[in-house]
């Protein structure tokens, strides 16, 4: 893990950030590292549904499905409305 040293903060923010820290529980180091990464998250590329969905359970192997074959083409439609 890296180290960040921030200089020449506002005494003003320091105080915003300990009070933001306090209410959730967390040291301001962490209430730090909490909104660094909220903040970032969103210049990250976004994945689709199934690209998340993959990930979330990648970890349980995953299953094979079988494709049924089709019994009549794409597109075709019965005369009997």
């Amino acid at each position: 893990m890296a180290t960040l040293t921030i200089r020449n903060l506002d005494d003003e923010v320091k105080d915003l950030l300990r009070l933001s820290a306090a209410k959730n529980g967390h040291s301001m180091e962490e209430e730090a590292r909490v909104i660094l990464r909220h903040a970032l998250q969103g210049s990250q590329p976004s994945y689709g549904l199934g690209s998340r969905l993959q990930q979330r359970f990648s970890h349980s192997g995953g299953v094979e499905l079988t494709v049924p074959q089709r019994s009549k083409p794409v597109g075709h439609r019965d005369s009997e409305g």
